[in-house]
């Protein structure tokens, strides 16, 4: 990724539904320049996807909670593939300290979060938990 690259990602993290005629007025390049790279950043996966962010109030039924994950032994990778594949698991972060991962846990229920913990304790390669329950956002 080159300058041109890195600014076209910072516009679209600010409002990935910017057109592409705004991004070239704003990149000072042409439309199929900004055609021409947002198609390799998504051929290279540098871009995955493109989403959209709710106020946390939007969705005050939602129950949020996070999860730390410590791996057991060097099945970080397998572990990883396989939280990656639970529909509960909103996003997951590689840490450091005394936990490996942690991982963003979104649920309709109690009952339905309680069933998404159940399926990842039961993750081959996963020695231990925490897990918190998100109560109030402030920011």
């Amino acid at each position: 990724m080159d300058d041109t690259d890195r600014q076209l990602v910072s516009l679209l993290r600010k409002d990935a539904r910017t057109s592409v005629a705004t991004l070239a007025a704003k990149l000072g390049v042409s439309r199929g320049t900004v055609t021409n790279r947002l198609r390799k950043l998504e051929d290279d996966q540098i871009v995955v996807g493109y989403t959209v962010r709710l106020r946390p109030d939007a969705e005050p039924n939602q129950i949020r909670a996070w999860m730390w994950v410590l791996v057991d032994g060097n099945q970080t990778r397998a572990v990883i593939a396989s939280l990656l594949g639970e529909p509960g698991v909103a996003s997951l972060h590689d840490t450091n300290g005394r936990w490996d991962l942690l991982a963003d846990l979104r649920a309709g229920s109690m009952t339905e979060l309680s069933q998404i913990l159940e399926r990842i304790r039961l993750t081959k390669g996963i020695a231990n938990t925490e897990t918190s329950i998100l109560l109030a956002t402030y920011r």
